[in-house]
This record gives structure tokens, C-alpha cells and sequence, in this order.
């Protein structure tokens, strides 16, 4: 088995900037469904145990992606660290979902893929794009979510906001890099002129995709209770929730091993076991 990796592909978006992304296949006469993974907030595509994730979906027989949202923090010349925080302070929802659009219209013509079978797979806040995306793109016929969350109000509350409204910004740190990293106001701003369509609750109840919803019931970053509730939004998904599990599915940066652990093994299992199931 061949496995063919294409790493840091410069994609280029007209209303955000260049980014890159990986692809990953095997070489063969079949043309292979599209699985392109979305990461979450403070993530990125080469971060933990995902490249080991990609290894297994694309020897699964299908063509993976990942990317790095073009304003995540990381740049092209060093995608694996936050080198431009102005950049992650001038993040917002509107250019994450262009970016997801662009890498959709890449990939959909490369001359190896099934267009008809097009899968998306978000994390965390990733998955809210996720759903949104799948909602408005009727070329994506599959999602799945792993840690989704089930809104994406997620901005300080009372106090901390009206001192983010007043000093323009706000910091988080990064608990992994110690970096304080800023939220610029324009975040909230983007989300109100157009909240109806970041309304993650309305989406999944709209969407027409086959859906899977994975959760961890020991999320320390995203509540297990959210999945249930993305769960009754949309009946037709099927919700899988792993004991035990952790908000990254035992994987953390960097991860040194040359196996997934445990639980994201398992996660992956289950979303081959999915797409295979509804889409082939």
C-alpha cells in the first residue's frame, strides 16, 4: 500500500490569506470520497496525534486533508507554532468558514477524488464550523464531530465583555506555549452583524447530511451534555460517546508515539467505520 502525502499545499483566499494544508491518499484506479478535518480553537493541522490520524483514514481509503485556518495563529513559513498572534487576534467565524470553502473547492476537482462524497470532521469549535459549513454546502453529503460544541457564543459574559468592548481586546493565555493571545473586539463584532448564520443549533437541525456526533464523556474543554444536545437537534445523527475520554481523545502536543492513543484509535475506528457505512 502506497500511501501518497502531499505536506503544506499553499491554498490561497482572495478574502483571508494563504494557508496551508496536507493531503493524503493511496494511489488507485477508484476515485476516493474527500474527508477534510477541521480543527479546533488554538489548533492547528500538525498538532498531536492528527497526522497519525490522517495515516489511518487515508489508508482506510479515503482522501484526507487537513488544514490550518489562514488566521489560527500559525503562519506558512512556521505552521507548527503561534509566531502571528496579531493574525490569531483578527480571527473570526466568517473568515473560518471561507477558508473551509476554499479548501472544499480545491480538493473537490483534484482528479482523484469522488466529488458525490464529500465529509467533513470538526473538533471543537472546529465542529461548529462544521455544521454551519454542512448546512449551506450541499456538495458535503457527510458530517462528523469530535468535542463539538454546540454554540458558538462563546465570548466573555457581564464584566469581562464590557472591558472587552472598552479596551478593544482581550487575552488568553495558552496554557501549552504560555503565550498570552489576543482576541480583538472585530471577533465579536463579525459574530453579531450575522448571528442568524452562526446559529450552530439551527444548522444542525437544517442539515441534510448523514451526521455523527463523538464526544467524550470526561471533556474538561466542552461538555458531553453538548453532544446530547446537538443529538436532539438533529434525530437522524447518531451519537457515539466514548468513556472516559478526554477533550483531545488522549492525545496531546507533541505526541511522541507512532500509534494514536487509545480513544482516538477508537474515534477513528468509528468514523471509517461511519463514512464506509453511508457513503460507500
Amino acid at each position: 500500500m502506497n500511501l501518497i502525502i502531499k505536506k503544506n499545499i499553499l491554498l490561497e483566499n482572495k478574502e483571508t490569506k494563504g494557508f496551508l494544508a496536507d493531503a493524503f491518499y493511496v494511489e488507485g484506479e477508484q476515485k476516493l470520497p474527500l474527508v477534510i478535518f477541521v480543527h479546533g480553537y488554538k489548533g492547528y493541522k500538525d498538532w498531536g496525534a492528527w497526522e497519525l490520524m490522517a495515516h489511518k483514514l487515508a489508508k482506510a481509503g479515503f482522501f484526507f486533508v487537513k488544514f490550518n485556518f489562514s488566521h489560527n495563529g500559525t503562519t506558512i513559513e512556521d505552521p507548527e507554532n503561534f509566531a502571528d498572534l496579531e493574525a490569531f487576534g483578527n480571527n473570526n467565524y466568517s473568515k473560518e468558514l471561507s477558508d473551509l470553502g476554499v479548501v472544499i473547492d480545491h480538493f473537490s476537482k483534484d482528479p482523484h477524488i469522488d466529488d458525490q462524497k464529500i465529509v467533513l470532521i470538526g473538533h471543537s469549535r472546529g465542529g461548529g464550523i462544521s455544521i454551519i459549513k454542512t448546512f449551506e454546502d450541499e456538495r458535503i453529503n457527510g458530517l462528523i464531530t469530535l468535542a463539538s460544541v454546540d454554540t458558538l457564543d462563546r465570548f466573555p459574559k457581564e464584566e469581562a465583555f464590557e472591558n472587552w468592548k472598552r479596551s478593544g481586546v482581550y487575552y488568553a493565555l495558552n496554557g501549552r506555549t504560555k503565550q498570552e493571545m489576543p482576541h480583538y473586539y472585530q471577533f465579536y463584532e463579525d459574530y453579531e452583524k450575522d448571528i442568524h448564520r452562526f446559529d450552530v443549533e439551527r444548522a444542525a437541525e437544517m442539515a441534510k447530511a448523514y451526521m455523527l456526533i463523538i464526544h467524550g464523556t470526561d471533556d474538561e474543554a466542552v461538555e458531553s451534555k453538548q453532544a446530547e444536545h446537538l443529538h436532539i437537534l438533529n434525530p437522524n445523527s447518531e451519537l457515539f460517546l466514548i468513556e472516559n475520554a478526554n477533550h483531545t481523545f488522549g492525545a496531546k502536543e507533541p505526541w511522541a508515539g507512532d500509534q494514536l492513543p487509545e480513544d482516538l484509535y477508537c474515534v477513528t475506528e468509528k468514523c471509517i467505520d461511519f463514512i464506509k457505512g453511508k457513503l460507500q
